[in-house]
């Protein structure tokens, strides 16, 4: 069901980007915004190994004040893009998931990070929507129910911190 090259991409996009330093972003809105907290939880404590720096990972949708200072200012749309354009650089990664595709919010921040410099991943489900086609990497599950496709996401995001947790534990 998954595109296993798009998700070797996604490993080695996040890899790489922890292995020099730069920071990953993870965004969502509902339970993906839950997912991006969890995600940022696991690939960065639970990817801790000897050896290893720790992988910087960000949810932007944790910072309540923030966001909904950004969403009274500049509106919903510009939650994610305005926050990246604080703290986003060249050589970081957004995670971007959306099981739509198609939010607003989602889609503006990973256009915002292509113009940032920044390599983007989107997980989405349904026909992908416009995400899968601005992400530089896809990794889309084309199942058209919410759960089973913020479930398949929830897996994804953990086999992304075993994979590396498991190869850094090996060097």
């Amino acid at each position: 069901l998954i595109d296993r090259e798009a998700l070797g991409r996604a490993v080695q996009a996040v890899e790489q980007t922890g292995a020099r330093g730069g920071h990953i972003y993870a965004i969502g809105n509902g339970g993906s915004a839950a997912i991006a907290d969890h995600l940022c939880c696991d690939w960065t404590k639970g990817t801790d190994a000897q050896g290893h720096s720790p992988i910087a990972s960000h949810s932007l949708s944790s910072n309540a004040a923030l966001y909904s200072a950004i969403a009274n200012d500049f509106g919903f749309a510009e939650v994610f893009s305005q926050q990246l354009d604080y703290f986003g650089k060249t050589g970081d990664l957004l995670l971007a998931i959306s099981s739509s595709g198609n939010s607003d919010n989602i889609v503006r921040a990973a256009s915002k990070a292509k113009s940032l410099g920044m390599t983007s991943i989107g997980l989405t489900g349904f026909s992908g929507g416009r995400l899968k086609d601005v992400a530089d990497i896809a990794v889309h599950v084309p199942v058209d129910n919410y759960g089973i496709v913020e479930d398949a996401h929830q897996i994804i995001m953990h086999i992304i911190a075993q994979f590396i947790t498991a190869r850094r534990l090996k060097r």
